[in-house]
């Protein structure tokens, strides 16, 4: 399996962008093979390319959020169990690079942590031991070191928090990151900075760690991924579909505050197909979300972690108030 040379040696080039000749090439099949009569520019603006940075309540693709919430946990008493914790995440949560196909966050993870996000999606390719960040073909310009410094930096700052984090294999399919997985923790992160158990744990346990959702074989680093009760229809051929998308995350919601409470709930409100790509998704998913969160507020009602594509503050905001 080729392995790009950037990736082994660690230098940051410019991150890839679709020219406009791409672009245009592209956009020009696609209405040959669909028999499309509508002008290019139309067609475009329906699949959010060549759009300007938004930043609205439910939706931000700028390069900082609006404000920080970075120690909201601080006011969870320690004895509540994680299971009943409503927290924000964030899909794919390396993938800033790449064109639309690829793109589903603008924050960098930093950031993403400080605005109050405590789930994150990486995704690892794995070559000759080598982990680096990919979201399908796409190299994301860093590698699992860098994510654990990020979480590794954060935790130090905000002892109060924690960071949950679903790892699991992207492109490679070698079945077997688990050594890897170690030797960059002891490489890059704190080995005593991780919850070692499938148990499920109080606040007050993983307060200052990083809990792993394992999403691959081996020994313990952490909680099963699969062990979760888990809403992931991220299949949207077109935006014509957004509709059934929004539906399955609203009855994953609403199932949630009477669900089982032993088992943590995440909802993913992502998706993205060829012609609806993680942009144009979310931008109309999200405002669905915001509007169904704002009809609820003052209560406190568990819903479990709600992860999503390009979430604005006031958004995340909104989800961590039901705490």
């Amino acid at each position: 399996m080729p392995l790009f040379i950037s990736e082994l040696s660690g230098q940051r080039l410019p991150p890839f962008r679709f020219s406009a000749t791409t672009v245009h090439s592209y956009m020009s099949s696609a209405r040959r093979s669909l028999g499309m009569r509508k002008p290019l520019i139309e067609l475009m603006v329906l699949l959010g390319v060549g759009s300007c940075a938004v930043q609205r309540p439910d939706y931000d693709d700028t390069p900082a959020p609006e404000f920080l919430n970075p120690s909201w946990m601080a006011h969870i008493p320690d004895n509540r169990s994680l299971s009943e914790i409503t927290m924000p995440g964030t899909h794919n949560t390396m993938a800033l690079y790449g064109g639309v196909l690829s793109e589903c966050q603008s924050w960098s993870l930093p950031l993403q942590l400080r605005a109050g996000v405590r789930f994150l999606d990486v995704r690892v390719r794995h070559v000759s031991g080598n982990l680096t960040i990919h979201h399908g073909v796409s190299y994301q310009w860093a590698h699992f070191g860098d994510v654990l410094e990020a979480v590794g930096d954060f935790l130090s700052d905000y002892p109060n928090e924690t960071v949950l984090m679903r790892l699991k294999e992207e492109l490679s399919e070698t079945s077997d990151i688990y050594g890897a997985v170690v030797s960059y923790i002891h490489r890059y992160g704190n080995w005593s900075q991780l919850w070692h158990s499938r148990l499920m744990p109080t606040l007050g346990e993983i307060r200052g760690k990083l809990v792993i959702l394992q999403d691959f074989t081996g020994p313990a680093l952490g909680m099963h991924y699969w062990s979760l009760d888990i809403a992931d229809k991220w299949k949207v051929p077109t935006l014509l579909h957004v509709e059934e998308k929004w539906q399955s995350v609203y009855q994953h919601l609403e199932l949630a505050p009477v669900g089982d409470m032993a088992r943590t709930f995440l909802t993913y409100s992502s998706g993205a197909g060829l012609f609806a790509y993680p942009r144009s998704v979310s931008q109309r998913v999200n405002v669905r979300l915001y509007d169904y969160l704002r009809a609820q507020a003052g209560q406190k009602r568990r819903l479990g972690i709600i992860t999503m594509d390009f979430p604005a503050a006031p958004l995340l905001q909104t989800i961590i108030d039901f705490n």
